[in-house]
């Protein structure tokens, strides 16, 4: 089976070519060049660039591949969540090759894609589900943190969520207060590095309450406060390298702590974790070490599959044709709030 996939669900246009479970091709072209003067995504363009250069990335991911898209027999795309804008761009192009080709189309969740990514591994990259066992996923990303059991291959459960910022958006929005460049997450983890993750005392929010919930948004308030009233730190290197790796400390003991209380709760023994903040060191060095610690296993996705790609949206599409899940219409629209426990198909 060889299938076409297109991601577009906010700033980055990627598509990808997965043929018999592989990927053949997986490309991605970024617009965080565009982004980084306004601080943010800003969604007009995003769409915008999308439209530029969803076409161009997808010839070169069929012809990296040597497919020629008569060869198709399915295509996909992320559905949602998402910029509607965005999202709209890869959707409707995906869903308009398959209707001229009379192919199969699956419209994907972005989260679920996530979600399995850790199960990835190889050269080519395939999704391995043999090697599956029952897991408490950490998805964590710019506009999302989420744990969810997953007891069987595409059978899962949310069961924590943040209750106000999501941890990605908690490092963007505290490196803009810093004045660092957007997106402000990889930065805060470089300097971190140099820096004393006990200079700063910031607040771990919900960090011993009985649930799998978050909340980031304390801490930004304190951050804020805090560079207020020390207004000259910014100017010294030292502590802003400080600065950086105390925020960062507060954060990934948040997750790490919370992941692994969730885990023993559930029962389960085995911990993954993905998404774009899963780049970060320190996360995964400190979940890896709690894991081993507390007699965990764990899987942690492959950078290049943290970061939006449409590698990861056509290995799920694959295994949901395997198990015969059920096709989009070609009517359906878009779903950019699509929640996570909808798309469960127990196996």
């Amino acid at each position: 089976m060889i299938l076409l996939a297109f991601e577009t669900s906010c700033d980055e246009t990627s598509v990808a070519v997965v043929r018999d479970g592989s990927v053949s091709s997986s490309l991605v072209s970024s617009q965080i060049q565009l982004h980084a003067e306004y601080g943010g995504v800003v969604p007009e363009l995003a769409a915008r660039e999308h439209l530029r250069n969803l076409m161009p990335v997808a010839r070169a991911a069929l012809r990296e591949a040597e497919i020629h898209p008569d060869q198709l027999d399915a295509v996909a795309a992320t559905r949602g969540p998402g910029l509607p804008s965005a999202l709209m761009v890869g959707f409707g192009a995906a869903q308009s090759l398959a209707f001229v080709l009379g192919k199969p189309f699956l419209g994907i969740h972005h989260h679920e894609a996530h979600l399995y990514s850790p199960w990835t591994t190889g050269q080519p990259l395939r999704c391995d589900f043999d090697a599956f066992e029952p897991n408490l996923s950490l998805i964590v990303s710019g506009g999302h943190t989420l744990l969810v059991h997953v007891p069987a291959p595409l059978h899962h459960r949310v069961v924590g969520s943040t209750l106000d910022d999501a941890a990605g958006e908690c490092f963007d929005k505290i490196g803009k207060l810093m004045g660092l460049p957007y997106p402000a997450g990889p930065e805060i983890d470089r300097l971190a590095e140099s820096g004393d993750a006990a200079a700063f005392d910031f607040p771990r929010p919900m960090l011993r309450e009985p649930n799998g919930d978050f909340s980031f948004s304390g801490l930004k308030t304190s951050v804020r406060y805090f560079l207020r009233d020390h207004p000259s730190l910014l100017d010294e290197p030292r502590a802003v390298q400080n600065l950086c790796a105390s925020v960062q400390a507060a954060i990934v003991e948040v997750l790490v702590t919370k992941t692994v209380q969730t885990a023993r709760r559930l029962g389960v023994r085995c911990v993954t974790a993905s998404g774009g903040v899963t780049c970060n060191r320190s996360l995964r060095q400190s979940l890896a070490t709690a894991c081993t610690r507390n007699r965990l296993a764990c899987r942690l996705a492959l950078p290049d599959l943290c970061t939006d790609n449409a590698a990861m949206v056509g290995l799920l599409a694959s295994q949901r044709l395997l198990r015969r899940a059920p096709a989009t219409s070609f009517s359906d629209e878009i779903l950019p709030a699509w929640t996570l426990n909808d798309t469960c198909l127990v196996a």
